[in-house]
């Protein structure tokens, strides 16, 4: 399967390997900086060759991949680690992960499928941010935590 070839466009190469869904969302990423080849920035038509090192910004850390062997076309799953192998560091993973259970139970998310909010609920959301003082959004409920009478 290895090219003849001893490089390839650096968003063919990572639509290839299944680092990104479709091509142009690769070319995307490459022209918003998102994409670093050896630590230099990089543009969607730069060449990448075998041990060359990979680094895709994934918020809040770069996810780095070292290039093993160029390849041919898009290959399944389970051939992609014959040519690429993550490097990123454990404390980066450790970051994204956190930051990936934080993003399932952020505050003010709204459920998926539940539609365009009522104009109730837009003025809630935007007393919720918008608020100065933070008893604003329990509507004068101010609670006494110094009466000890219960």
């Amino acid at each position: 399967m290895a090219e003849e070839n001893s490089e390839m466009r650096i968003d063919k190469f990572l639509f290839n390997v299944r680092l990104f869904k479709t091509r142009s969302l690769a070319a995307d990423a490459c022209g918003k900086g998102r994409i670093l080849i050896n630590g230099a920035a990089v543009k969607p038509a730069r060449v990448v060759r075998p041990d060359d090192e990979i680094s895709v910004k994934v918020n809040p850390v770069y996810r780095r991949y070292k290039v093993l062997q160029l390849l041919r076309g898009r290959v399944g799953a389970a051939k992609v680690p014959d040519y690429i192998t993550e490097t990123t560091s454990e404390d980066d993973l450790f970051k994204l992960k956190m930051m990936t259970e934080m993003g399932r139970f952020s505050f003010g998310k709204r459920d998926r499928g539940a539609g365009r909010p009522t104009k109730k609920d837009r003025r809630d959301i935007d007393r919720l941010y918008d608020s100065d003082d933070e008893y604003d959004t329990l509507d004068g409920f101010m609670p006494d935590f110094d009466n000890d009478d219960e």
